[in-house]
């Protein structure tokens, strides 16, 4: 089970651990969630379940139903190209905005993402790296809104992207446009790093064909 962090509140820990298993398919697509079980396993009242399931439903991982309860969110290979349209015209918005405040540190820090996602073994480190990565380039733009909705966006990117590596396969790989993008940056060419972040990111509409029946290796707890 994953660690309470010090700071956590009940809702806080039981969101993350939940959020967590949804977002890598432990828990799979429409699976319910039912209180007395969570509230079981958790050792908790069902108070802050219940205000987990809201934190959940408020990311998008889960859907309240009346009198049907809650259930992991479907995928729905209809929303690829949105997610990823959104996320392109997000994070370029917040690239454009963090380059200037761009120092020698950032980029320190980007390529010890690179680096992370280099040396990743299996998806759930790659994709770790990958976000830190996306996370390191836009962070710098100081809006604290805009990096919440690209986060939430990265979100959804994940879930597809864990539905997918499993069915065909997944193997350690270098990110040739993490490193071009990089580059760009480095130059002060914002025109060539934005245009190479979009093209990037809408590379991801690869993953349309995404499972309809939301088979899963994860589990349909209930």
């Amino acid at each position: 089970m994953l660690q309470k962090t010090e700071g956590d509140t009940v809702a806080d820990h039981i969101a993350r651990a939940l959020g967590e298993r949804i977002i890598k398919g432990e828990i799979a697509p429409g699976a319910r969630l039912r209180q007395e079980s969570v509230a079981l396993e958790f050792t908790s009242s069902h108070v802050p379940v219940r205000e987990a399931f809201r934190r959940l439903e408020a990311r998008g991982l889960v859907i309240s139903e009346p009198r049907r309860g809650v259930r992991v969110t479907p995928l729905d290979p209809a929303a690829v190209r949105e997610i990823a349209e959104m996320r392109a015209a997000l994070e370029v918005l917040a690239l454009r905005h963090a380059a200037p405040n761009f120092t020698t540190r950032s980029f320190e820090r980007i390529e010890a993402m690179l680096t992370s996602g280099d040396a990743a073994e299996d998806v759930f480190a790659w994709e770790t790296a990958n976000r830190a990565f996306h996370r390191a380039v836009v962070e710098p733009c100081g809006m604290p809104r805009l990096l919440a909705s690209i986060d939430e966006l990265q979100v959804a990117s994940s879930r597809y992207l864990f539905v997918t590596a499993y069915p065909t396969g997944w193997r350690p790989r270098s990110n040739q446009d993490h490193r071009l993008i990089l580059d760009a940056l480095k130059r002060r060419d914002l025109e060539q790093a934005a245009t190479l972040l979009r093209r990037h990111i809408l590379t991801m509409e690869r993953l349309r064909n995404v499972p309809t029946d939301d088979r899963t290796r994860g589990s349909r707890p209930e």
